[in-house]
């Protein structure tokens, strides 16, 4: 969920123009949408099926600053993008056919009130074959975006920084969670949760 306060905000209008050229780029057959983050483990609506996933090109990153939920604008907290290069292993959640236009109505206020996602239709391979779905890639010239940062910058900021939904700490941690629950086993993130688990409080 987007909170990035110095960003470029959509108006109505705007953001209703952006899901539409989505929906209307949107292949044949059914809608999927790929979760790398905090849509595995709150998807907000109810998946007609769900599959384990991997997209290429692109990888999990705490790459972009959140200054309300996950953090403040004296002292932002981190959250996932997803950033090109690399593998990334998720789950796809397939929206009811009835269902499209609201959900994704849902997904635009929660992802896409600011520039920090672009909306791109990826291939992602499943256990029961390719399906494309919508996934939330970050968008590298917005003003959220972090660049590659160095560990102990990362870790500082995870242990310190805190928002409207609570530390940026329990936001990794519930991530990393997530995915070992699911099978998937991200090895830079579960280095950045074990160096958290080791000394929570080392920032503070």
């Amino acid at each position: 969920m987007l909170d990035q306060s110095t960003a470029t905000r959509l108006d109505p209008e705007q953001l209703l123009a952006s899901m539409d050229r989505a929906l209307a780029q949107r292949p044949p057959g059914d809608v999927w949408v790929f979760g790398y983050g905090s849509l595995i483990w709150r998807p907000g609506f109810a998946p007609a099926g769900r599959r384990m996933a991997r997209v290429r090109g692109y990888h999990r990153s705490l790459c972009l600053w959140s200054r309300i939920n996950r953090g403040s604008p004296d002292d932002p907290g981190l959250v996932f993008g997803l950033d090109r290069g690399g593998t990334c292993r998720g789950v796809v959640l397939q929206v009811p056919d009835d269902e499209v236009r609201p959900v994704f109505h849902d997904l635009w206020q929660r992802e896409m009130l600011m520039d920090s996602y672009l909306p791109r239709w990826l291939s992602c391979a499943t256990p029961d074959g390719d399906v494309t779905a919508l996934a939330f890639v970050i968008n590298r010239q917005a003003s959220g975006y972090t660049g590659e940062l160095q560990e102990q910058r990362l870790l500082d900021i995870v242990r310190r920084a805190r928002g409207r939904y609570g530390p940026c700490m329990d936001y990794v941690m519930e991530t990393e969670q997530a995915l070992r629950d699911c099978g998937i086993h991200d090895r830079r993130l579960e280095h950045i949760v074990a160096q958290l688990r080791q000394d929570p409080h080392a920032a503070l």
